[in-house]
């Protein structure tokens, strides 16, 4: 509430105001008893995503009689786990930047701007209507959940009575495999219409054929085992600074996604270079009297993220450490209300309008 509060103070303010004076913005926090808006500014975060899954395999209690009763050969017996890397890719974040903190002061007579700044504090637009947008933050992790997942308990509960009483494994793993083919058995005489008990529609029918698989996918998975996936995002924040060839993550079939340290996994490496754009302005006196709304103009930065010699990604996206900072002409907020909105995650100029 702490954005709407402020929108809402700067409204009141602004709507008592008259013409001709202007609103004068410094940089740092509010001071003694001047009313107005502190807002912030952001920098640049570059975000990598990484879709990851989870491959296990558990064997079945009947795996070494899958070959002789259900003619299945080259069934494992051993248990396994891989990871895999499925997708990449690249977004910005905008992050407060406590080093660039204005505050725009709302003086009498004055045709001040009316501010929406978001959660944090960086400014969003000025003078437009209130956008009631909210900033998402990042999750570090999701889980995919199957629903309706075949369990070993589930394939236990189909058991008839003759195989709980077999004496032995081999016994057991015998009738098992006699039920799965009874099951075959009386699906095909219900895709065929010759059951004694047919279903009086369609819907029934389906109801039926849907039961039997589920029990004959759960009966040969005691013999065939357990294949599971499990899928994951997760987020990698970078800084954006010059940097050649950098280890950000490593990455392991067996262990799945590592710190860029641990010597167990590949390494994933990001190169980013500075393109040189805009032309930053030479340096000027430090006591420069601040005028109008202070708003960055984003660099541009190339952005290589490789394994080996393969390339993962390769793209220009905007940051704002590469480019300058810039004020809008106090002019704009005298006579007339002009409209402006901005990138909450570069801090640039999106649009700007006059009424």
């Amino acid at each position: 509430m702490k954005h709407i509060k402020l929108y809402l103070t700067t409204c009141l303010l602004a709507s008592a105001s008259t013409l001709f004076a202007q609103t004068e913005v410094t940089a740092g926090v509010s001071r003694g008893k001047d009313y107005g808006v502190t807002y912030l500014l952001p920098k640049t975060k570059i975000k990598i995503e990484l879709q990851i899954s989870k491959h296990t395999f558990t064997p079945g209690e009947f795996v070494r009689f899958a070959g002789r009763y259900l003619h299945m050969n080259n069934v494992s017996a051993n248990a396994s786990e891989e990871w895999t890397l499925d997708k990449v890719s690249t977004s910005l974040l905008g992050e407060p930047d406590k080093e660039n903190v204005y505050f725009v002061k709302l003086k009498d007579k004055t045709v001040a701007p009316l501010m929406e700044l978001t959660e944090d504090g960086v400014v969003r637009s000025i003078n437009y209507p209130f956008s009631g947008i909210k900033t998402t933050k990042p999750t570090e992790a999701s889980k995919s959940k199957t629903e309706k997942e075949i369990t070993f308990a589930e394939a236990r509960s189909y058991f008839t009575e003759e195989i709980l009483s077999a004496g032995s494994t081999a016994k057991m793993a015998e009738l098992t495999a006699k039920e799965i083919y009874t099951i075959r058995e009386s699906k095909n005489a219900l895709l065929r219409g010759e059951a004694d008990n047919m279903p009086q529609d369609g819907a029934q029918l389906k109801l039926m054929i849907d039961q039997l698989t589920r029990q004959e996918q759960a009966l040969t998975m005691l013999f065939t085992g357990k294949r599971t996936e499990e899928h994951l995002v997760k987020t990698i924040e970078i800084t954006p600074k010059e940097m050649n060839n950098e280890i950000i993550f490593r990455f392991s079939k067996k262990l799945g996604l590592l710190d860029k340290d641990d010597l167990a996994g590949e390494p994933y490496q990001l190169t980013i270079v500075d393109m040189k754009t805009p032309s930053i302005p030479l340096e000027t006196d430090a006591k420069k009297k601040l005028e109008g709304i202070a708003y960055n103009v984003p660099g541009r930065a190339k952005v290589t993220l490789t394994q080996g010699n393969h390339k993962l990604y390769v793209g220009e996206m905007p940051v704002t450490q590469f480019g300058c900072l810039e004020y809008l002409a106090p002019g704009l907020f005298n006579k007339t209300q002009c409209k402006v909105q901005f990138d909450v995650k570069t801090g640039g100029l999106l649009k700007i309008d006059r009424e």
